[in-house]
């Protein structure tokens, strides 16, 4: 499978976000799917992924209660719903995905396949 990443700019803290991936060239709703962000200097960390029907989801305990991933399976797309954003949310962010059944599972090791990143800048 294929992914595409976009949606990202500049915001001021406090704002909301969305980012979309586009999936291509896989059966979609048989894959993970899945958000990390790596900050410059940093480690590319997990965010949030969900399950192909869309119910489970997992969050990183940073994230959680401010961002929502949801996914359309008609459009083999996932987004990233990100509200009251903080400096501390500056990063690229990569979507990422692995077939197989769900599971929690926040280590980059784990995912297959990985689009391409978009910036998202939180100023002051």
């Amino acid at each position: 499978v294929q992914l595409q990443a976009f949606g990202g700019g500049l915001v001021q803290a406090g704002d909301s976000l969305r980012l979309s991936c586009a999936a291509s060239g896989g059966i979609f709703t048989r894959y993970v799917m899945a958000w990390f962000r790596q900050a410059p200097g940093k480690e590319r960390e997990f965010v949030a992924n969900i399950n192909g029907s869309g119910v489970r989801k997992a969050y990183a305990d940073s994230v959680k209660g401010r961002f929502i991933m949801t996914r359309d399976n008609a459009k083999n797309t996932v987004y990233l719903q990100m509200n009251s954003l903080k400096l501390g949310d500056s990063a690229v962010y990569y979507c990422a995905a692995f077939l197989g059944a769900y599971v929690a599972r926040t280590s980059v090791n784990g995912y297959d396949y990985w689009g391409q990143g978009t910036q998202v800048t939180v100023s002051s």
